[in-house]
């Protein structure tokens, strides 16, 4: 009875796990189209990276292939986005909740890091042509700390929807009460509201 009673509960915990789990789903055939869209090569080809290698760079930008962008891109478990940073520029902290995410810097350099789940902090500076991985999930940011030159960097996602949360974004503009993040911050009401007003300006 008690092996029973294990045998249950081991699959009962396998079952949750599976349900639970933040991925792409697998699919039952080649690719999915997309209501309304022809099958031929348009279906398969992005054009919206055209034109941004080589411009000029005057504030950070992010120029997505992902689902939203690309729907054939569903159920492929990949997606694809430029990072453009200006001299100075930063990709502020974020995670990608359902996705590593692999960068590549095609021009000029960043500073780069996460923290994992002990807040270890891994940090290293990248030149063109290297990668740096951002494991799953964690903490992480890019930083072009040189301010005479701007950077790109092609970041590839193990999903076709890795979502983004910023951290400032999530913390300071979407109405978390004043009094928590002060007393979480362990600040003050004044510091919190003009953090939040640098944010929406």
């Amino acid at each position: 009875m008690a092996l029973l009673l294990k045998s249950v509960l081991v699959v009962a915990v396998f079952s949750i796990f599976s349900i639970a789990q933040a991925s792409d789903p697998d699919i039952l055939s080649d690719f999915i189209v997309p209501a309304g869209s022809a099958i031929d090569g348009n279906l398969f080809t992005f054009n919206g990276t055209r034109g941004i290698f080589g411009s000029i760079i005057e504030k950070f930008s992010v120029t997505k292939a992902s689902k939203a962008e690309f729907p054939v891109l569903d159920g492929q478990s990949v997606s694809l986005a430029v990072l453009q940073f200006p001299g100075g520029g930063v990709n502020p902290p974020h995670t990608h909740p359902r996705a590593a995410e692999l960068l590549f810097v095609v021009q000029g350099s960043l500073e780069v890091g996460f923290v994992d789940t002990t807040n270890k902090l891994y940090t290293q500076t990248l030149q063109v042509g290297d990668l740096f991985v951002f494991p799953k999930g964690l903490v992480h940011y890019q930083y072009n700390s040189d301010w005479n030159k701007s950077a790109t960097a092609v970041s590839a996602f193990g999903s076709a929807n890795a979502g983004t949360v910023s951290l400032p974004t999530t913390l300071f503009a979407t109405g978390i009460d004043d009094q928590i993040l002060s007393k979480s911050f362990k600040s003050d009401v004044a510091t919190i509201q003009k953090i939040k007003a640098g944010l929406s300006s």
